[in-house]
């Protein structure tokens, strides 16, 4: 089942890398985003859901993307130094959810994901983070991926 997804408005920080370096350069990306307070530098957010939004594809999953984490906003005026921005278009998108134990819950959707027949566009995919997603031991984190 695939639900339309209004465009929205994202602020964080963000890495260019692929699916082979995505581990190691997506772990520092989380432990900078954490080490820095990086939640305390995005004004006019709209909800403290962190958003995880992979974007930019080089061509599909297996070529380079930009991750950028951060948080929706209803504006992307006054970005402080450091911070990108993104608006992330309308589309359609299949939503997953992945349960269990942090983070072995989300990869192994993301390998269930890449091994579907699901026909993606690569516009933008997304994970979403809410009050749900911190119990590393049974958490719940929603992923939306964009379709044709």
């Amino acid at each position: 089942m695939t639900n339309n997804q209004q465009a929205f408005k994202i602020v964080g920080i963000s890495v260019r890398t692929n699916n082979q370096r995505a581990a190691n350069d997506l772990g520092k990306l989380w432990s900078k985003f954490i080490g820095e307070h990086t939640t305390k530098k995005i004004p006019n957010k709209v909800s403290e859901e962190i958003y995880s939004i992979y974007t930019d594809y080089e061509s599909d999953h297996t070529g380079d993307y930009t991750n950028i984490i951060g948080y929706r906003v209803s504006s992307l005026e006054n970005i402080a130094s450091g911070l990108v921005s993104k608006e992330i278009p309308t589309s359609e998108y299949q939503k997953f959810t992945a349960k269990g134990k942090f983070p072995n819950c989300v990869q192994a959707t993301w390998g269930e994901i890449w091994n579907s027949e699901i026909e993606r566009s690569y516009v933008a995919d997304f994970e979403v983070y809410s009050n749900k997603s911190m119990n590393m031991t049974d958490a719940e984190v929603d992923i939306f991926i964009s379709v044709k």
